[in-house]
This record gives structure tokens, C-alpha cells and sequence, in this order.
């Protein structure tokens, strides 16, 4: 590992992370109850899961699937010594073999399926691939090698796609297009593919920069896990030095300092449920756009209070008691307290 992992390993608690390693390997292998999105052009397409989708046919539906398979590389590289680490290396060398990508790459380039899981389910399939690449570990490089072709029919996908995209889409659900936007840029940048970071950043800035007031009194709506205002200032600070962003940030959210946590009032409502993953995103992305500020700037300090408060209610709705949030929810949890998403862009930043 990275002294940067290492030093994040030692400050995490490994039994509370392996609660949400638990939920990940209670459903990565788990074909039902299954939720498709699946476009029948023959009777040969009536086939199980497990037959369409051989590597992610688990955890309900299939991006749930693939952030799960995230939630779990990311976990074994940052506690490879760890009681879940064995079983979650041996689910993800099952689910992650050459022959089932393969398919995987067959059935997403198949007949009628131009808008599969974009953006995302797309976006968390890039993201799991870089977490492979960056591992050192023999296992994990093999992995990586085995999910390259998925990544690349993914990115042809997006690159196709992205063009003829001329407005965004800003609900707080799947469709939303800057929190894709932001996960595909971090995934470009670390795999050196400078072609689609272009592409990124100019459809981040062309999309997003010239908003103005982002209605944030109006969030969130009863079914979101993505809040449309955070997501948006998440993905521009990714794309703007400190400087510029701070401005841009003065005038799109002036501010935060209301905001309160989403309360659910039925986890074992599959949509409802949706809320606990509002919080959870809310404070990865509060921690995002915190990060994107200049070291001296005064809302630094509220904007991570504010965070601190919505990873605390998420963080306690992440129990499993429940299937409609026990698929998804550790993913969430997972990429909250493992920082995700905050070093890469921190690192790039110029003042």
C-alpha cells in the first residue's frame, strides 16, 4: 500500500468496516431478488441473470452489483489482513474471471442496449477498474487485466455519447449526469487517458459553469441518493482551481449552513431508503467541495460541520437489516470514510 492508504487504514475502525464488507459479500453472489434493465429483442434473451450477466448478476440490480465489487477491492487493499479480506479476494477472482467479462462485454455492446447503466452504473464500473489498477498486489493487477476490456467498451460508450449530450441531466437519481461526470474524471485521470479527461472537463465546465443560485431550499426531493446542487459543485471543483472556484461557489450556493440531514421514514421502502444514501453522498461531496477551496477560505469550516453531520445519520442507517439498503448502502459508506474521490482532486489543485 501507499503511505497515503496506510495512514488511512490505521485511523479506520476494521470492525466497522467490515460490516459493510459483510453486506457486499452477503449479495455480490446473491441472483435474487434481481431487478433488470434489460431490453428483450429475441425469446434468447429470456435468460437468468447469472446467464446475462455473469460477473454482476448479484446484489439486485446490476450497478448495485458493480459498486459492490468496488466496495469489496477497495476494502481488501485497505485491510488485505482483515477477517473478510480472503473471501472477498476469492468472490471477486469468481465474479471477475476472464470468460465473464468477456460476456459481460458481449451483452453490453448487444442489440438495444446504447443506454445501459449510463451514466451510472458506467461511471462506477470505471471507478472499479482504477481501484484495481492502482492496487500493486499480483491478484489485483490480474483483475484489473481481466475488467480492461469491459472498461474500454464502457469509455467508447460514453465517448459516443457525450457529445451529442447537449444539457444535463440534474435529477438526484441514476440519471443524474454530474455525479457520473465526476466519478468518469477521477477514473480518466488516473489511467492517464488524457483524450476522455478532456472531453470531461470541457462538458463539466460547458454544462455547469455559468449556473448561477442552485435552488438548494428546493432538495431533496422524497426518492433522491444525489442531491443535484452538491453533485453539481462537486464535479466543477474538480475542474477549477481554488481561486476560481471559490467564486463560482459564492454565487451557486452562497449558503450551505441550513442543510439537515434527509430523514427516512421506512428503510424497507426501496425508494424511500434512497434518503440514507442522500446523507452519505451529501458528505462525501461537502468534503469534495471543502477540499476544492482555498486553505484560507472562511466556509471551509462550516461546509465540513455540515458533512460531519449528514455522515452521522448515514452512517447509522448502514445496518442491513434491511435488502432495499443493505445492497447499496456500504458502497456509499464505503467510499465516505475511505475519503474517495477527495486526494485525487486535492492533488491537482493550483492556487
Amino acid at each position: 500500500m501507499t503511505i497515503a492508504a496506510l495512514i488511512l487504514a490505521a485511523t479506520l475502525d476494521v470492525q466497522s468496516v467490515e460490516r459493510f464488507a459483510n453486506l457486499a459479500l452477503a449479495c455480490a453472489q446473491k441472483e435474487y431478488p434481481n431487478k433488470i434493465a434489460h431490453v428483450l429483442t429475441s425469446d434468447d434473451d429470456v435468460q437468468p441473470p447469472r446467464k446475462l450477466t455473469p460477473a454482476f448478476y448479484g446484489c439486485y440490480d446490476w450497478h448495485s452489483s458493480v459498486h459492490a465489487h468496488w466496495l469489496l477491492a477497495r476494502l481488501v487493499r485497505l485491510f488485505p489482513d482483515a477477517p473478510f479480506a480472503g473471501r472477498a479476494l476469492t468472490v471477486l477472482q469468481e465474479n471477475l474471471s476472464k470468460e465473464n467479462i468477456e460476456l459481460e462485454v458481449a451483452y453490453l455492446q448487444g442489440t438495444g442496449r446504447a443506454s445501459f447503466e449510463r451514466p451510472y452504473g458506467l461511471a462506477w464500473l470505471l471507478q472499479l477498474g482504477a481501484e484495481l489498477r492502482e492496487q500493486e498486489d499480483p491478484a489485483a493487477q490480474e483483475l484489473a487485466r481481466n475488467l480492461a476490456p469491459l472498461e474500454r467498451a464502457a469509455v467508447e460508450r460514453l465517448e459516443t455519447w457525450l457529445p451529442k449530450l447537449t444539457h444535463p441531466v440534474r435529477s438526484g437519481e441514476h440519471s443524474q449526469s454530474a455525479f457520473g461526470l465526476g466519478l468518469m474524471l477521477d477514473w480518466a485521470r488516473a489511467s492517464g487517458d488524457e483524450d476522455f479527461e478532456a472531453l470531461l472537463e470541457k462538458k463539466i465546465r460547458d454544462f455547469y459553469s455559468r449556473d448561477r443560485n442552485c435552488p438548494i431550499t428546493y432538495e431533496p426531493s422524497g426518492e433522491d441518493f444525489l442531491s443535484p446542487c452538491i453533485a453539481e459543485a462537486d464535479a466543477v471543483r474538480r475542474v477549477m482551481a481554488p481561486a476560481e472556484y471559490a467564486a463560482w461557489l459564492r454565487t451557486f450556493l452562497p449558503d450551505l449552513s441550513t442543510l439537515r440531514p434527509a430523514v427516512v421514514t421506512d428503510p424497507s421502502d426501496p425508494k424511500l431508503a434512497h434518503l440514507d444514501g442522500l446523507n452519505l453522498s451529501r458528505a462525501w461531496m461537502l468534503r469534495g467541495i471543502a477540499a476544492g477551496l482555498p486553505a484560507n477560505d472562511a466556509r471551509r469550516a462550516q461546509i465540513e460541520a455540515v458533512a460531519e453531520s449528514h455522515s452521522r445519520a448515514g452512517l447509522a442507517a448502514v445496518t442491513g437489516e434491511h435488502y432495499e439498503g443493505g445492497h447499496w448502502l456500504g458502497s456509499f459508506a464505503t467510499y465516505l470514510v475511505t475519503g474517495r474521490g477527495v486526494p485525487q482532486r486535492a492533488s491537482r489543485t493550483k492556487e
